[in-house]
């Protein structure tokens, strides 16, 4: 069976870079457990927040879990560097709970490719921010974000 392939693939340029970081947002922002993982290697190894876990069936598992709680989920991610096989990333995301509480959660992240180009380690560092609804900068359609919508920098986060 040959190798998946996700381009782009290291050495990564700073424009490389920064198409696949929106590449992830744009996968996220789809909220899809089952299709997300495929940018992963399979033995991908993950630090979110307090959770550690490997292969891409705990991170479907972990994407169902986040997202049944994380409801109205809209995220933007933002190149922050790059190696020739690394990217580090920070976002900014919101959601809101069942009991209707709105939160921003801010992070950054590190990630490290394989040769094709599939995330072998992500490393999450995030904090959560209860917010009012009408403190809210993230209204578009559920999904892709529209190219012309703010980026992080823009809203100042």
């Amino acid at each position: 069976m040959a190798a998946q392939v996700r381009p782009p693939v290291p050495p990564f340029t700073k424009e490389t870079a920064i198409q696949k970081v929106r590449a992830a947002e744009d996968a996220w922002n789809n909220r899809d457990p089952t299709k997300v993982p495929m940018a992963y290697t399979p033995d991908t190894k993950w630090r979110n927040r307090s959770e550690i876990f490997q292969g891409r069936e705990k991170v479907r598992e972990f994407l169902e879990r986040k997202w049944s709680k994380e409801l109205e989920y809209r995220l933007i991610k933002e190149y922050w560097a790059h190696g020739d096989d690394r990217i580090a990333v920070r976002f900014a995301y919101e959601y809101n709970t069942a009991d209707g509480q709105w939160f921003r959660a801010y992070g950054n992240e590190n990630w490290e490719f394989d040769e094709n180009g599939l995330m072998k380690t992500r490393h999450a560092s995030i904090n959560d921010l209860p917010i009012e609804e009408s403190e809210r900068l993230y209204h578009w359609p559920q999904g892709r974000r529209p190219d012309d919508h703010p980026s992080l920098s823009e809203l100042g986060l």
